[in-house]
């Protein structure tokens, strides 16, 4: 709906989607989470699982994370944080748990609001400022 081209790999390395700009090339690499939601005394919740691994490898092209959540057979708006924010997030933040190599993320959704561990990832929800609309 954006304009751009998507790819899926032919082998999973940790990216579920290229997103391509086919006039200059641009790539986004994307790594698309979802989950089933937990209802709370004031909303929901949704849990993911984060490779600590896969979030440490920054390369010169980032991963944009895009966690949605399935509630009363809806699907959330995505939250969508680059790889070095969210990385950023969980190092000075100390957003997510960590256990066994991975890192887990509970997005609470309530009252229009999502936070993780206490902070406000609300900015993130449908923040498509790396995928600007193209017109062909």
């Amino acid at each position: 709906m954006l304009g751009w081209n998507v790819a899926i790999p032919e082998v999973d390395t940790g990216d579920d989607i290229f997103v391509v700009q086919d006039d200059n090339g641009t790539l986004r690499r994307a790594q698309v989470k979802t989950s089933t939601s937990t209802r709370r005394e004031s909303g929901f919740s949704g849990k993911f699982n984060v490779s600590l691994k896969n979030l440490r490898n920054i390369t010169t092209i980032l991963v944009h994370y895009v966690f949605i959540v399935r509630h009363n057979d809806e699907w959330t708006k995505p939250v969508i944080i680059r790889q070095d924010y969210l990385l950023d997030h969980f190092e000075a933040n100390h957003v997510g748990s960590e256990a066994n190599g991975n890192l887990t993320f509970y997005f609470s959704y309530a009252g229009g609001r999502v936070e993780c561990s206490g902070q406000d990832f609300t900015k993130y929800v449908k923040d498509f400022s790396d995928f600007p609309q193209l017109y062909h």
